[in-house]
């Protein structure tokens, strides 16, 4: 797995490229929780180049969410294949995160 990083807006994007699995959750998480930072941060995590993401890789976004959250920042999700939107609806973690359907329109959703 690849993590490209940008800012738009004042907005952090993620781009996760590959598989989040056992062997990639560390860094996946590692890298939220430096994006989060100051008070305010807004993420967005653009899976449009994602492949899978193990059930590791949602307790790192949710625990990142969290962290994020206690900041008075939000962390947003876009572009989601649809077997990684089905794992996300399954598991209720569709009703945890705002997901939108490319990365511009989650910018926009979170205000940048």
């Amino acid at each position: 797995m690849h993590i490209a990083e940008r800012t738009e807006n004042g907005v952090t994007v993620l781009h996760p490229v590959g598989r989040i699995d056992s062997g990639s959750t560390g860094e996946f998480e590692r890298v939220l929780m430096s994006a989060i930072g100051d008070e305010g941060t807004r993420i967005v995590v653009d899976m449009a180049q994602l492949a899978y993401i193990s059930s590791a890789g949602l307790r790192s976004l949710l625990v990142a969410a969290k962290a994020a959250r206690a900041k008075r920042g939000s962390i947003v999700l876009s572009a989601m294949a649809p077997n990684i939107r089905e794992m996300f609806d399954v598991s209720g973690f569709s009703s945890l995160f705002q997901i939108h359907a490319d990365a511009a329109a989650a910018v926009a959703a979170v205000g940048g």
